[in-house]
């Protein structure tokens, strides 16, 4: 597959935008590992290699398991996540999928369980920001480098 327009190039200030979403993201309080959890889940839906071979290269270098992240698309059917865990998953999942069914009222009153609003305020952000990324280097066949 060959790649298409490199958006860094031809528009560094939308990008320059982006990253100051990711900036934002960097000062909250929501752990590497929802981050990461976040952001591979939404590029496996979201069928982006070029995210999923980043953030799992970044996960494993941040402590996650090989178990987890091989896991992690079918995440329900295993015992390797916490509830915490599960809340974002599904959250994630909800939010990528948004067009389905919007985001449940189950799922939401799950996270008010775990978190208070400004923290499901930044997982929401989270999400938000990966699918962008996502977006981004699909449109654009983003290629993830052959190792």
């Amino acid at each position: 597959m060959e790649s298409r327009i490199k958006i860094k190039d031809l528009e560094p200030n939308a990008y320059q935008a982006m990253y100051g979403v990711e900036k934002y993201l960097s000062s909250t309080n929501i752990s590497k590992t929802y981050k990461s959890l976040i952001k591979i889940r939404a590029s496996q839906i979201n069928r982006c290699a070029f995210c999923i071979q980043m953030h799992t290269r970044d996960a494993r270098l941040e402590g996650e398991t090989e178990q987890r992240i091989y896991a992690l698309s079918a995440w329900r059917e295993t015992p390797f996540f916490t509830p915490e865990e599960r809340v974002v998953l599904a959250l994630t999942e909800e939010v990528t999928l948004i067009t389905n069914n919007g985001v449940s009222d189950a799922v939401y009153k799950e996270a008010e369980k775990y978190f208070d609003d400004n923290c499901i305020a930044q997982l929401i952000m989270t999400i938000v920001s990966i699918n962008g990324w996502n977006r981004i280097a699909v449109a654009t066949r983003l290629a993830p480098e052959h190792i």
